[in-house]
């Protein structure tokens, strides 16, 4: 590859918060309230380091060593966990609760799948590079001086283990090492020049990503299936509107957990994009949806299995 590639060949879509369209989605995506909290305050430090330094002067005035730790973390987040589990949709998403908490403007890049090039020697590094040179300027425009940031960027890694594998497998081509190298330049390079950037990695295999590049996260969020309580609340949330009462919410609840042997239940992915709707479906146009029939449904829908994470 002779030349830069374009900013639309890098990144399939672009995404300006706040975002009604987006601020819908991320509040659909219930049961992880923790990783939605922690993400947006972890987000909003990493974009927007004033927020800090204003509560550390009202209420700690004399930390200011431990908040410098704090605010010298790599910005980076890692959202890993099983499929389904709602890490891409947070991802893609969360920049709009950021946006309105800090009342600036964020773009999320999402970077296209096909930075992993064709395999052409040089080509994957140099895609890389180009991904965070946009990134970089973007975010370097934004940054003020003094005054918190006129805007801030998201770089979103989506199945980051396919450019991000560790380097310590010995079945790794040398291209792939490089462009590893290359994401942690980028990575050392937002951090260095202090930008109002991030960048999010999500990935189904935590274990296959580079040492190096795990140690400078400055979160690892890991997500995992709902829960009977998060079940629960899930269909709840949904189902009110058609007159589900309890008892009719609970067996839902066990019908999409633990059955038939299985040691896993639905995603929430799994309950949101296949049993709702087929439960809605089922019904429509002639009839109203019946918890007996939801619940006959919801037996026969089967769980997404469980991703195997392996190195190899």
């Amino acid at each position: 590859m002779n030349t830069k590639p374009s900013i639309d060949e890098l990144f399939e879509h672009r995404i300006s918060y706040p975002d009604v369209d987006a601020q819908a989605r991320l509040s659909r995506l219930v049961g992880i309230d923790d990783q939605k909290i922690r993400l947006i305050k972890m987000l909003g430090l990493l974009i927007n380091p004033t927020g800090l330094e204003r509560w550390a002067t009202h209420f700690h005035p004399d930390a200011n060593g431990v908040l410098n730790i704090i605010l010298c973390r790599p910005p980076l987040v890692i959202l890993a966990g099983d499929v389904g589990s709602g890490k891409s949709a947070l991802a893609e998403t969360i920049g709009d609760a950021v946006a309105r908490q800090e009342n600036i403007d964020i773009t999320l890049f999402p970077l296209s799948l096909s930075t992993r090039g064709q395999g052409r020697v040089g080509e994957m590094t140099q895609l890389i590079s180009s991904a965070f040179e946009y990134t970089v300027h973007e975010a370097a425009k934004l940054k003020a001086s003094a005054a918190k940031a006129r805007g801030a960027v998201i770089l979103l890694v989506d199945e980051a283990d396919a450019i991000a594998q560790s380097r310590e497998a010995t079945q790794m081509h040398h291209e792939d090492r490089a462009g590893v190298n290359a994401f942690i330049r980028g990575v050392d390079r937002i951090a260095n020049n202090r930008l109002p950037a991030a960048v999010i990695m999500c990935t189904n295999r935590l274990a296959a990503l580079d040492p190096a590049v795990k140690r400078r996260a400055a979160e690892i969020l890991v997500f995992s299936r709902p829960d009977d309580i998060q079940r629960c609340s899930i269909l709840a949330e949904s189902l009110r509107h058609f007159g589900f009462n309890k008892r009719q919410i609970d067996e839902l609840t066990v019908a999409t957990g633990l059955q038939n042997g299985r040691d896993y239940g639905l995603t929430y992915s799994d309950i949101i994009q296949r049993l709702l709707p087929a439960i809605i479906l089922d019904a429509y146009p002639a009839n109203a949806v019946n918890p007996s029939r939801a619940l006959e449904i919801a037996h026969n829908i089967l769980p997404t299995p469980p991703f195997k994470e392996s190195l190899l």
